[in-house]
């Protein structure tokens, strides 16, 4: 780390929702929506179809929409699993009412959808849809921690219906997800990269793309396509949270015509999720465009961006791809306006579908390469600040495949789409290019410095492979590439400036013991977890990353390193740096170095702890000249009042000299 002569202003903070200690499934609020009646008279049973979970504002909420064959009014029951005997829902399950309206006459019914809220961690949840005596069968899913790690799938255009085989298309999905699942059963959320059918309202492929179970078992964020945005369906199947469906983001600028569209976002646990209509790119068509899509990331992440630690987008038409649509107009437009301010508001991860083929960005930091000496194919990145990386997803359900085209003279940054000095078949902007006409999703494991990013093969050249089967050729062999294969695999590095930042996690009061472990990777001072003692308060131990200081000057003045740390925060939760103490070491002698003095946790003696400045070594006049290193074990007590939370502060660190 930098040292530097002057205390840096520095805050990170992560977010965390309500856990345990908020009753769960009780006291909510409720309204009914337009166009929900009463029968006046018994009639016959209403169908339910189409039943899907959707994604929440946070991992305290899931969505579930669905269709009805009836104008009934309907709810969403939920129990967890365990008070769900013999099928019959307790009398106590949550129920949440149903709002929605009548669908466009080619899908023919009603939608509904509801909101689950105030779910509990570490829970299997039961939930069914309809209305007394008229249920839909009962789906299942599992919450996990609502803190700290975890991984999610993304996927890329299933397109149900392009190959013409609507039934082999729906089968390459449901074999994708079934061997992503069956890999990865704990994933929290499946991402979607658009394009979930062929043709906008065609009612048979959404049934196609619906099909699999695990759309009822794992929360689907939707994304819209440009196989989508032509109808209302996509509108009809799909709730999503905090979704803003103003004009400005449809492509025509009428969210009353028959089109899809808006902006949303969420967060799950460390990561701001935003979404974004890019059929909507320019305001010649009548909306908002390009523009509007800037200016709604920019105030989400204004407002929301210091409550996760990553900050991921997502939209349909990738702007650095490499088959058919690299060089689409559209696109152009797009990788001209969007890098500049991704790159400013600290984006980490953009992902992408539309182009059918899978791709890797380097770092592109403004609309150009962030680091010119970055190889392709390289597998530990550090961004640094500003820099981006764009993924493209290829099918998800074999339907459909474009090829790699080749570079052209139009340049190596902003809307070229000019050859990589490095690897000259491959466009400037791309690391890692790949095409073989085989089925991949892609794994994102988040981690609490990192972004773990793995391309995965889900299928080979055999069927379910629709493409394939109507004669695309195809080069991946199951002995050299079989199903679970790597096509790509590389991690993010998170960005932590000049100073350290520390982070602890506390779990909540309770007895027995709490395992951690102390990581130094990329200069996060990770504390571990907190173990509790004595009954009454918390305790975590780290050390810092050292210091080295160098000073051959001729004067022999005296200098000195001092430190000070933040306040720990979690969004809205917080505790004083007062809490954190340190015992200072001369780790390797040199330069006049000696230890300053031990700090007490504030706990221990109700002092201030590391929250005022304290020196972590200094040397007289008349040092010897030469190299010094420094370090501290940290030590931290805070009362088991503190509630649960991933929690960051800043170690600021100021060297002074005569």
């Amino acid at each position: 780390m930098n040292l530097r002569p002057s205390t840096q202003a520095a805050e990170l903070v992560r977010r965390r929702v309500a856990t345990g200690t908020t009753a769960a499934l009780l006291g909510l609020t409720v309204a009914l929506g337009s166009g929900l009646v009463s029968p006046a008279a018994a009639a016959e049973p209403t169908a339910i179809t189409g039943v899907i979970l959707g994604v929440g504002a946070d991992e305290t909420q899931r969505t579930v929409s669905w269709y009805s064959s009836a104008d009934t009014a309907q709810q969403l029951q939920v129990a967890p699993t365990a008070s769900v005997v013999n099928g019959e829902f307790p009398a106590d399950a949550a129920t949440f009412a149903a709002t929605g309206t009548v669908n466009i006459a080619s899908s023919g019914g009603y939608n509904r959808h509801a909101t689950i809220t105030n779910l509990k961690e570490h829970t299997p949840y039961s939930y069914r849809v309809g209305s007394a005596g008229n249920w839909s069968a009962t789906y299942s899913f599992k919450t996990q921690d609502f803190e700290g790690n975890y991984d999610f799938l993304f996927f890329g255009d299933p397109q149900i219906g392009s190959s013409g085989d609507v039934a082999e298309d729906g089968a390459g999905w449901q074999d994708t997800l079934d061997v992503a699942l069956a890999a990865n059963p704990d994933a929290e959320l499946l991402v979607s990269g658009g394009d979930q059918v062929e043709s906008a309202n065609n009612e048979p492929q959404w049934n196609a793309f619906l099909a699999p179970d695990k759309l009822r078992q794992y929360p689907w964020a939707a994304t819209i396509g440009n196989h989508d945005v032509g109808g209302k369906a996509y509108e009809q199947h799909f709730a999503t949270p905090n979704t803003d469906k103003s004009g400005a983001y449809y492509s025509n600028g009428d969210p009353a015509s028959n089109s899809s569209g808006g902006d949303y976002w969420y967060i799950y646990k460390d990561v701001l999720f935003i979404d974004l209509n890019s059929n909507s790119y320019a305001t010649s068509q009548g909306g908002g465009g390009d523009a509007a899509h800037i200016a709604y990331v920019t105030d989400v992440i204004n407002k929301h961006g210091s409550e996760a630690k990553w900050k991921v987008l997502t939209y349909h038409h990738a702007i650095y791809s490499p088959a058919d649509h690299a060089k689409d107009s559209d696109n152009k437009t797009r990788r001209v306006d969007f890098p500049t301010t991704f790159s400013k508001l600290g984006v980490d991860l953009v992902l992408q579908g539309h182009d059918h083929s899978y791709s890797r960005s380097y770092e592109i930091k403004n609309g150009q390469k962030a680091n010119p000496d970055e190889q392709p194919g390289e597998a530990q990145l550090y961004p640094g600040p500003g820099g981006v990386v764009y993924v493209t997803a290829n099918s998800a359900s074999g339907s459909k495949y474009y090829d790699i085209t080749k570079p052209d003279n139009s340049g190596t940054s902003g809307a070229g789409n000019g050859a990589d000095p490095l690897n000259p078949d491959s466009y400037w902007y791309n690391s890692v290019q790949n095409q073989e006409h085989v089925r991949t999703y892609v794994k994102v494991q988040v981690r609490n410095d990192q972004l773990v990013v793995q391309n995965v093969r889900s299928g080979t050249c055999a069927a379910p492979n629709s493409a394939v089967e109507k004669g695309n050729w195809c080069n991946n062999t199951a002995e050299g590439q079989p199903v679970g294969s790597l096509v790509d695999n590389f991690t993010v590095h998170n960005y932590h400036g000049d100073g350290q930042d520390i982070q602890v996690n506390v779990p909540n009061a309770a007895p027995g013991e709490f395992g951690w472990t102390i990581d130094g990777n990329n200069g996060l001072v990770d504390l571990g977890t907190a173990v509790e003692q004595g009954g009454d308060h918390f305790e975590a131990n780290g050390r810092i990353n050292p210091i080295s200081v160098s000073d051959t000057r001729r004067s022999l003045a005296p200098w000195s390193i001092s430190a000070s740390v933040s306040d720990f925060r979690d969004a809205g939760k917080t505790f004083s740096g007062s809490y954190l103490g340190w015992s200072p070491r001369v780790l390797q002698a040199g330069a006049g170095a000696q230890a300053g003095d031990t700090v007490a946790s504030g706990y221990t003696d109700q002092g201030k702890g590391l929250s005022v400045s304290r020196g972590l070594g200094s040397a007289d006049q008349g040092h010897t000249r030469g190299t010094a290193k420094l370090g501290a074990d940290l030590g931290l007590k805070i009362p088991d009042s503190v509630e649960k939370g991933s929690y960051q502060a800043t170690l600021t660190i100021t060297a002074l000299s005569s």
